[in-house]
């Protein structure tokens, strides 16, 4: 059978991108116009969930403190199904075109590093920040938002400089999406302007503000 063919009785993990109906794959758009069911998370808006219009669907998103499911009544509701995996853009990619910036970049930035900034509640955010503190290395930080000051000064005390540029992205490819920039230093005072709801993505890494670099040079070039 074709590695495409959609069997019935199959489960995918479809990867719902960063929000933007446009930026899912191929594959996602047929595997959701083929379902029967859809089991989606709060953050996947109405335009992606119209791609399943034959579809029943079923709340099991997850918010700060407000479950609509426990996940093992998740994983009751899958148990036993073959499951297969179909891969969506993530929203760091997304959020860095939309600041024509860049995730690695030579000479400035060698490796990327994802990182989830969520802790339980009570529990402290327990990363190992000499490793995230490298300087030839782009950060992009899931879920940070509330974790923003922990974050700088979790960094700065592990030595990455605290002029180091930062990105902040909420709703990421959406009508509505913002970007904020400024330094790792002010990264605390950066997120009060954000809603506590907003999605949010942090980008920490000198590869982030290349691009005021690039247009200061096509500024130099065209003056010449």
């Amino acid at each position: 059978m074709h590695r495409d063919a959609f069997e019935p009785g199959t489960v995918w993990l479809v990867g719902a991108g960063p929000g933007d109906p446009d930026l899912l794959t191929r594959k996602a758009e047929r595997l959701l116009g083929q379902a029967d069911i859809v089991f989606h998370d709060a953050l996947v808006g109405k335009a992606v969930l119209a791609l399943a219009p034959h579809a029943d669907m079923v709340s099991v998103g997850k918010r700060s403190g407000r479950h609509s499911k426990s996940q093992d009544d998740i994983n009751d509701l899958m148990l036993g199904v073959p499951v297969r995996i179909c891969p969506g853009v993530t929203t760091a990619s997304a959020a860095a075109a939309s600041g024509l910036a860049s995730l690695t970049l030579r000479g400035l930035a060698r490796k990327l590093t994802f990182v989830t900034a969520h802790a339980r509640a009570g529990e402290t955010l327990d990363l190992d920040w000499t490793a995230l503190a490298q300087p030839d290395a782009t950060l992009a930080i899931y879920m940070g938002r509330s974790a923003a000051p922990d974050i700088m000064r979790g960094l700065i005390t592990a030595g990455r400089a605290p002029d180091t540029p930062v990105m902040i992205a909420t709703n990421v490819s959406l009508p509505n999406e913002s970007v904020l920039r400024g330094r790792l230093d002010a990264l605390g005072f950066l997120v009060r302007a954000i809603s506590e709801d907003a999605p949010t993505l942090i980008l920490v890494g000198e590869a982030v503000a290349a691009h005021g670099l690039k247009s200061r040079q096509a500024q130099r070039v065209r003056s010449c």
